[in-house]
């Protein structure tokens, strides 16, 4: 068991034949004792700066667990974040791609109704021009054929009667 100041203050020795002197003795131990305490509160001060610095180290060994979690948490979430963002491109990706497909295909099919369009106007007219060619040549024909010679040569014999 540890001694204390009071333990010091309170001890008797006996007295010897040419003893110490008592007051010697006494003013000694009044400064052990003076000394004893300065060291049990210097050594009690010490403790509580250990305590509040073993806090101190406990709170930023928490903070530092709690950040380590924290960039654990944030690396996860970028990962993710990542992941999403691949994704999502490649659905865009896709859907840009269906719809120039799309864009595509319904070119080519207007494309083709153009076409068919088009061979059916040079079909139309093919059959125009020909229809046109066959009344020219009827109507060159008629230039042609001598009955235009009697009409416009006038005839004496029929009276021509004007009313």
């Amino acid at each position: 068991m540890p001694l204390t100041p009071l333990d010091i203050h309170n001890k008797e020795f006996s007295t010897g034949f040419r003893g110490y002197n008592i007051d010697e003795v006494n003013e000694f131990l009044d400064q052990v004792i003076k000394d004893f305490e300065l060291l049990i509160k210097e050594k009690k001060e010490q403790e509580e700066r250990v305590a509040i610095l073993n806090e101190r180290v406990d709170y930023y060994k928490s903070l530092e667990e709690n950040l380590s979690k924290s960039i654990l948490v944030a690396q996860e979430t970028a990962e993710d974040v990542k992941s999403n963002a691949r994704k999502e491109a490649q659905l865009i990706l896709k859907e840009a791609e269906k719809n120039a497909d799309r864009i595509v295909n319904e070119a080519l099919a207007k494309s083709r109704k153009i076409a068919i369009e088009i061979e059916e106007l040079k079909k139309r007219a093919s059959v125009y021009r020909m229809r046109f060619r066959t009344l020219l040549e009827a109507q060159l024909e008629m230039l042609e054929n001598g009955d235009w010679d009697s009409i416009e040569q006038p005839q004496v014999d029929s009276p021509v009667t004007v009313e």
